[in-house]
């Protein structure tokens, strides 16, 4: 039996299984409990069910993002002379709307 809280954005170890989780949503009108684990599975709890459960609090893993690739800057089709040259169009166009205003 458990008496370690459910807190969204914290990861848990079920004692039991060995399995890492993260809290992900709390609803406490509905007393459920979301979690996530290591591997992108979502499962629902009661908090009942929460406090039968042997939990421990744990460290963030250092790869959090299990499954999912962390999109990169770096690996995205990015130019940063296009931003400037874009930033530069809506500069220009904005100059058109105030001379726009003006008349």
């Amino acid at each position: 039996m458990s008496d370690v809280d459910p807190i969204i954005g914290s990861w848990y170890r079920n004692q039991e299984t060995g399995n890492d989780f993260e809290v992900v949503a709390l609803d406490e009108d509905a007393q459920t409990i979301e979690i996530q684990y290591f591997d992108g599975e979502i499962e629902e709890l009661d908090l009942d069910d929460w406090y039968e459960l042997a939990i421990e609090a744990i460290e963030t893993p250092e790869d959090s993002a299990g499954p999912f690739d962390e999109i990169v800057v770096d690996d995205l089709d990015y130019d940063k002379e296009d931003e400037e040259e874009d930033d530069k169009e809506f500069s220009d166009e904005d100059d058109l709307l105030v001379d726009r205003d003006e008349d």
